[in-house]
């Protein structure tokens, strides 16, 4: 996979939104571009370009970014609101969309503080992977439930068929990674659980 999608498609809105809560959540930590880099074994020149509203990251990238600083997917992709009841209309979900396989990450949850929950619906074309992700630090776990089609979950040394209405719970603190095993579009629903670790 790809570090990158240029996929304009994106909002204007969603990628300095994006790049603006990246480069700050790095300069609180007081870390350099090196650091980061170092830290989330993405490359300095693609932060730099991401920081800049330059690039938009794949999500395997903004995984690895989101928990090299200590945040969630949605943490990096939407600015707080201000209250704890929030309507965030189709329009204003971040969507972030990987070229190279079509892999398609919507946000549904919103940024509260505290929470450290992340609600996303994934559509992955038949065939595509979505990646492979990293592992979490302890604490995360990450369910799953497949609306449509098939999917195949890779925890670790373990591997799960998982079929329209089936559910996954895993301890996310291994490398994970998913494929479509079918032949017509997957959309699941993933909620990463990282409020255990705070």
């Amino acid at each position: 996979m790809s570090d990158i999608t240029e996929d304009r498609r994106d909002s204007p809105h969603d990628i300095e939104a994006l790049a603006t809560e990246l480069r700050e959540r790095r300069r609180r930590q007081g870390l350099s571009l090196e650091a980061l880099a170092t830290k989330s074994g993405v490359s300095r020149s693609m932060i730099s370009k991401v920081e800049r509203g330059e690039a938009v990251p794949s999500t395997v990238v903004l995984s690895r970014l989101a928990e090299a600083l200590g945040a969630t997917f949605a943490q990096l992709m939407m600015p707080a609101p201000e209250r704890e009841i929030l309507v965030i209309p189709r329009n204003h979900q971040p969507v972030l969309r990987d070229e190279v396989t079509g892999f398609t990450r919507r946000v549904l949850s919103p940024v509260l503080p505290g929470r450290g929950v992340d609600f996303v619906l994934n559509t992955l074309p038949a065939g595509a992977t979505a990646g492979d992700f990293s592992a979490h630090r302890p604490g995360v776990e990450e369910y799953i439930y497949v609306l449509a089609g098939r999917l195949e979950a890779r925890i670790g040394d373990n591997a799960a068929q998982l079929s329209e209405g089936d559910s996954l719970f895993f301890d996310a603190s291994v490398p994970h990674a998913f494929h479509n095993a079918g032949k017509v579009e997957c959309r699941y629903l993933l909620v990463i659980d990282s409020s255990r670790r705070r």
